[in-house]
């Protein structure tokens, strides 16, 4: 997508990160019968203190569209990184700017910082019954299913692990 900037994300960028990535997680319907992950979603200050936020910001309206948080492993945001890989987390595009290309923005974005840190790979938990497009736009990147890395924070939420082997050298 062009007119489409990621970067890391400001503190004067908190709030609609906030208040975006609410919105997408419960236009998916992943905060049904949650009880507090939506504060945590928002607490954005936080997660940028273990890891990079980052933003999908339109150029020319300096709107943030979308933002990820990409986490290594051993900080506190980090849920399946082990050692040599990347991680990232609350993935979520304002559902009003969805099909633009800013989900993939922010896929490539941690990817190459991953590439950059010379990670071996990038994991990711996805819910099982996540929308097929986040699942498409994985494949599409070369993530394939890596069952280890299953999981369930709590009973009815079945997360699936990912990962994406990245060239060595």
């Amino acid at each position: 997508m062009t007119g489409l900037l990621v970067r890391r994300a400001e503190p004067a960028d908190f709030p609609a990160v906030a208040r975006l990535t609410v919105a997408a997680y419960e236009a998916d319907g992943q905060l049904k019968d949650e009880d507090g992950y939506g504060v945590v979603l928002a607490d954005v200050s936080t997660r940028a203190t273990s890891g990079e936020v980052l933003v999908a910001v339109d150029e020319a309206t300096g709107a943030v569209l979308g933002s990820v948080t990409f986490v290594l492993p051993g900080t506190p945001f980090a849920e399946l990184s082990g050692p040599g890989e990347a991680e990232f987390r609350m993935l979520a595009v304002d559902p009003a700017t969805q099909g633009r290309g800013v989900g993939a923005a922010l896929v490539r974005a941690c990817v190459d910082r991953a590439t950059e840190l010379d990670c071996v790979a990038v994991v990711i938990c996805v819910r099982a019954g996540m929308a097929a497009s986040a699942h498409r736009l994985y494949e599409r990147f070369g993530f394939v299913r890596f069952a280890e890395k299953d999981w369930s924070p709590f009973t009815g939420v079945d997360l699936l692990g990912l990962r994406l082997e990245l060239p060595r050298g």
